[in-house]
């Protein structure tokens, strides 16, 4: 009986993100826990845990079609919470512009390697995914920026722009979550963005703003 005891405590262990600590950031090839496509919510993804090269959805549709002036691609199961987040920037005088949304394991790889080119590999390991690493890849990630602004990484800091701070405030009500917050990069592994939220649904975008967590630090325990 205690052997049987014995072992269900250390399986129990091994699988459950809250038996053990956040991992500090390290660079690592772990397959995520959650690689199906039903997982979205609860993929982790960060500088040790990765999707597969093969990991691409299958209902990516423009974001044009949530009224935005791109063709860029996201999972068409977010598609109405990112018109009602749209919607409502514009009835509140902000103009909202998507810069980047679904990226593939391929497009990824050559998206790391030019900021590889640009700043340097210790530089772009701290602002940018390796291949199999970038939320991008889940089709439920986006880089805003304003409609009449550069890309918002160009700008100090977007959030104390009038569309960033907005996004800061608002973004939660319609399921997005800022995956790398300021002050939290020891937490997030990467430099603070802004710009990049992350599409979790209402429900546990409540939840995080709520816990006060990293969205790194609810999706380890949610594992």
């Amino acid at each position: 009986m205690f052997f049987r005891l014995s072992i269900l405590i250390f399986l129990s262990s091994t699988i459950s993100g809250l038996a053990q600590p956040l991992p500090d950031c390290r660079y690592d090839d772990v397959p995520t826990y959650h690689q199906e496509l039903s997982d979205w919510q609860i993929s982790l993804l960060d500088t040790i845990y990765k999707l597969s090269p093969t990991y691409q959805p299958t209902d990516l549709i423009k974001v044009s079609e949530a009224g935005f002036g791109s063709e860029k691609e996201v999972r068409q199961l977010m598609l109405a919470d990112l018109q009602a987040l749209n919607d409502a920037a514009r009835a509140a005088g902000m103009f909202l512009e998507i810069q980047s949304a679904f990226r593939s394991y391929g497009y990824q790889e050559q998206t790391f390697q030019s900021w590889v080119n640009q700043d340097g590999l210790e530089a772009a390991l701290k602002s940018s995914a390796r291949a199999g690493h970038s939320e991008h890849q889940l089709g439920t990630a986006i880089d805003f920026r304003s409609a009449s602004g550069p890309a918002a990484w160009e700008l100090e800091d977007w959030a104390t722009t009038p569309e960033g701070a907005w996004l800061k405030e608002h973004a939660w009500q319609y399921g997005f979550v800022m995956s790398y917050p300021k002050n939290k990069e020891a937490i997030t592994c990467y430099i603070y963005e802004p710009w990049h939220y992350r599409y979790v649904g209402r429900e546990i975008a409540q939840k995080l703003k709520d816990s006060g967590l990293s969205l790194r630090e609810w999706l380890w325990q949610a594992q």
